[in-house]
């Protein structure tokens, strides 16, 4: 029996892939439990279509993705913070802070996308990562300053 997965299933494939299976696991647990539906020739066109589509969507949004990273270029951004007489910082540099200098800067990043490759304790550069879309990565400089 043929059916077209609607979601992954472990040890059978992935989502709008189509597999073969046995005839009761088909009939008995896939298709009630909504995770695959017959692969006759209607929903193989169907299927067809929704992957076009995505892909298209994928491509678009991985796009935007790349033109924000060559937007943000080699950007480097200042962050004050409280430091004592060591030039040890007190509190902690926030990826919020870093999506906020950002945002003042005239870019929109979500503070989650956004990580620090080491934690910064004391006043200097540091690098931060944004993840702007699975395969769409960009490094920034963080600047540490006293207030």
């Amino acid at each position: 029996m043929e059916v077209i997965l609607k979601d992954d299933v472990k040890g059978l494939g992935y989502k709008n892939d189509v597999v073969t299976v046995k005839p009761g696991y088909g009939r008995n647990y896939l298709l009630p439990q909504g995770l695959a539906v017959v692969a006759d020739k209607t929903n193989k066109k169907i299927v067809a279509e929704n992957v076009r589509q995505a892909s298209h969507k994928a491509d678009k949004i991985k796009g935007d993705a790349q033109g924000l990273a060559d937007r943000i270029g080699d950007l480097s951004i200042d962050i004050p913070a409280k430091v004592g007489d060591s030039g040890k910082i007190f509190g902690r540099v926030t990826t919020l802070q870093i999506a906020e200098a950002l945002k003042a800067k005239g870019f929109d990043v979500d503070r989650k996308r956004i990580s620090l490759d080491s934690d910064p304790s004391s006043v200097g550069e540091y690098t931060a990562s944004i993840d702007l879309h699975r395969e769409v990565k960009h490094k920034i400089r963080v600047n540490v300053v006293a207030e």
